[in-house]
């Protein structure tokens, strides 16, 4: 009989009670080790399969990884520790010389780097591998709150990424000349007031004018108005700065205080962001009912017209998601902005000749031009080239890169790379590499990407240097397409590439038009620079000093 059943019917027994004391306590003693040992053993079951399933991952890994070409592992650590001391791009650069386009690192037991230097099989892996890192997906919600601009998986983004590159790349690239030239306006009154104090320092001013300009972009004219803006970039920028750090803890630091300090700059970054919002709101209203207010704030909104206005006022879950939205498209277009502004500054100062050529340029377009108020950076090529070659000579960062999260990823040549590795394009060696742009790779020159329209003496290949094509009157200029060399990757090329490429590139031509008509741009007295391309890899080796003055010219 169940002993549990022999338990009860005793128990109903008074007489019995005296017998059956020993064995009901036998029976709850017995009763009770046997779920503790069906306890232990579902647990030890459950933990075998789990490490067992752990291990065998890590044995495919180690097997798919075995087949990608590149340098044996240091130590168990892999080359974690050696990193710490050498520059990545070093490492890279080493292994692809030896291993070949395609070389694998091995970051510890478990995190797989694959680097691709060959432009065609980049193109592969950008097109299949559309995934970020989810350390990037963590941070930025970390900071910024829920985004469906800058989560990991690409699914999540595919329709909101869409909407922006519709709304950035055709509505308002029509009115960019508008938006941007009220920005520099804004731009240069501050400018101007700075200068009398003296030389400005190139990486915070170019900081300022991404910044400016993106946000005259998205929220227009109360934007340049919102006085609050200088403390909204400040706070911006602090709290991007330690986003990584505080999401590489597996667990969140609660224990911590400088992570509740933190999170209380997140949460005053969200007030501001709000705040900005709602003073857009009543300036649409005052719009409406004042039909002789300025237009720049019709042209400036696709975040307020689609996101920001329609969903500020429904669920507390869309009204965060669209102010973390905001901040990581202000703060991704304001560090990739920024980059680009000041790599062609500082390029401009150390070739004044082409700095000189850029101003020819600029009146000839404006004499031709019947708004003599808007420059027409449509006429102005070389102004283009120069971007362009700014943004190839120096990448807004030393690595592009995606993952597969889900799926291994198969590339043509063969080469399998197991999904969770990290995908990674060098982007100083590619943009720099002889075989896609030349001998002279790894010089300044923006005429690699300009061609004649009539023939000259003048070679007209890579090699050509600048003096060759000094008078520039005597032949036109066409702009090449730069996007048509696989090499170039300045904006990332793909499913998850820059949706505001050209959109960034216009307002920044605009900006220099803008700029370079009124003033020169010079390099502080006494100050070094070394404009020869850096061999280290480095991009702060470039240029020893960012101290610049901006001379107004006397027009």
């Amino acid at each position: 009989m169940n002993p549990f059943l022999c338990f009860v019917l005793q128990a109903w027994n008074p007489s019995s009670c005296q017998v059956s004391s020993m064995e009901t306590s036998r029976f709850l003693r017995d009763y009770a080790v046997w779920e503790i040992n069906a306890f232990l053993w579902i647990s030890l079951i459950t933990i075998t399969y789990f490490l067992s399933y752990k291990l065998f991952k890590l044995f495919k890994l180690w097997n798919q990884a075995c087949k990608i070409p590149g340098p044996p592992s240091p130590s168990f650590y892999g080359y974690f520790t050696t990193l710490s001391k050498q520059n990545l791009t070093e490492v890279l650069s080493d292994s692809h010389e030896e291993y070949g386009s395609i070389v694998k690192l091995w970051l510890s037991p478990k995190q797989l780097l694959v680097s691709i230097k060959e432009p065609e099989i980049i193109k592969e892996m950008l097109l299949k591998a559309k995934d970020k890192l989810p350390l990037t997906g963590k941070a930025f919600n970390l900071a910024f709150g829920r985004s469906t601009l800058f989560a990991s998986s690409f699914d999540k983004v595919e329709s909101r990424r869409e909407s922006l590159a519709s709304e950035l790349n055709v509505r308002l690239l029509d009115r960019a000349n508008l938006i941007a030239t009220k920005a520099v306006d804004h731009i240069m009154a501050e400018l101007h007031q700075n200068m009398t104090k003296g030389s400005i320092n190139c990486k915070m001013t170019s900081q300022h004018m991404a910044f400016t300009l993106l946000g005259a972009t998205i929220f227009g004219d109360t934007f340049l108005a919102w006085l609050k803006s200088t403390i909204y970039e400040e706070l911006l920028m602090m709290v991007a700065k330690d986003a990584c750090f505080w999401a590489s803890y597996s667990v969140i630091p609660f224990w911590k205080q400088g992570f509740w300090r933190y999170r209380r700059l997140c949460t005053e970054l969200k007030w501001l962001t709000q705040d900005l919002v709602q003073q857009c709101s009543k300036y649409r209203q005052y719009r409406h009912m004042e039909p002789s207010a300025n237009l720049g704030m019709e042209a400036g909104v696709f975040l307020q017209d689609n996101i920001s206005l329609q969903e500020i006022n429904g669920r507390h879950n869309v009204r965060d998601e669209s102010c973390g939205n905001i901040m990581s498209l202000l703060f991704h277009g304001c560090l990739t902005t920024g980059g680009l502004i000041n790599n062609m500054l500082m390029r401009l100062v150390t070739h004044p000749e082409i700095q000189h050529k850029i101003y020819s340029e600029i009146i000839m377009a404006k004499k031709g031009s019947e708004d003599k108020a808007q420059p027409v950076v449509e006429k102005m090529p070389l102004l283009w080239a120069t971007i362009y070659e700014s943004a190839r000579v120096m990448p807004a960062g030393p690595l592009l890169q995606r993952c597969s999260l889900k799926h291994d990823l198969r590339l043509k040549s063969g080469v399998i790379v197991p999904a969770g590795a990290i995908l990674v394009v060098p982007m100083q060696l590619v943009q720099t590499d002889d075989s896609s742009w030349g001998n002279d790779a790894g010089k300044f020159n923006p005429y690699r990407f300009l061609s004649k329209t009539e023939k000259t003496s003048a070679s007209p290949n890579m090699d050509a240097s600048i003096a060759e094509l000094k008078d520039q009157r005597k032949c036109t200029f066409v702009l090449k397409d730069p996007n048509k060399n696989p090499a170039f990757l300045p904006f990332g090329s793909g499913a998850r590439a820059c949706v505001g490429q050209k959109f960034v590139t216009q307002g920044v031509a605009t900006l220099f038009a803008s700029l370079l008509e009124q003033y020169e741009v010079r390099l502080r007295s006494g100050s070094k620079t070394n404009s020869k391309p850096s061999t280290n890899y480095s991009m702060s080796q470039d240029f020893l000093s960012s101290e610049l003055v901006f001379a107004r010219r006397n027009n």
